[in-house]
């Protein structure tokens, strides 16, 4: 398994804790990798998605919500919910991540992590997502900052 992927699956995992637990992010974040015996640049990625997902999770849970059609982002199971958030921060914030990489990677988690109709939901709503997407949503955006209208 690639690095980066690894990374996804572990910034999942941490993303499912916080949000299911209420776990205090950082306290998360460190307990998970103190038990991870993988390279440093695995726990960097990791890290960043995480801090970025959570860093961002105002605009990024309004978007998807814009996006699934009768579905309240609340409702949701907890791991497509995570799963498009941490794809939905890919797409938004990320630049050295090609956005069709992106999308490849969360449909993959789905597949995964999720049931049988995880996979076409969580890239239904992404690819939504990026279609729409406003430009002005880079990395250098602030947490927290909305996305220009468009």
């Amino acid at each position: 398994m690639r690095n980066r992927t690894r990374a996804r699956e572990y910034a999942l995992q941490i993303l499912y804790q916080v949000d299911l637990t209420r776990a205090d992010p950082q306290a998360a974040l460190h307990e998970f990798q103190a038990r991870q015996t993988v390279a440093g640049d695995v726990k960097e990625f990791a890290t960043r998605l995480v801090q970025g997902t959570l860093g961002h999770l105002d605009v990024i849970d309004r978007l998807i919500g814009a996006h699934a059609s009768n579905w309240e982002i609340g409702r949701m199971a907890v791991v497509d919910r995570n799963i498009l958030r941490l794809g939905a921060y890919e797409l938004l914030y990320t630049e050295d991540v090609p956005p069709k990489v992106c999308l490849n990677e969360a449909v993959e988690l789905a597949k995964r992590f999720g049931d049988e109709e995880s996979s076409k939901f969580v890239n239904g709503i992404l690819d939504a997502i990026h279609k729409t997407r406003p430009e002005a949503a880079t990395p250098s955006s602030q947490p927290g900052d909305p996305p220009p209208a468009s």
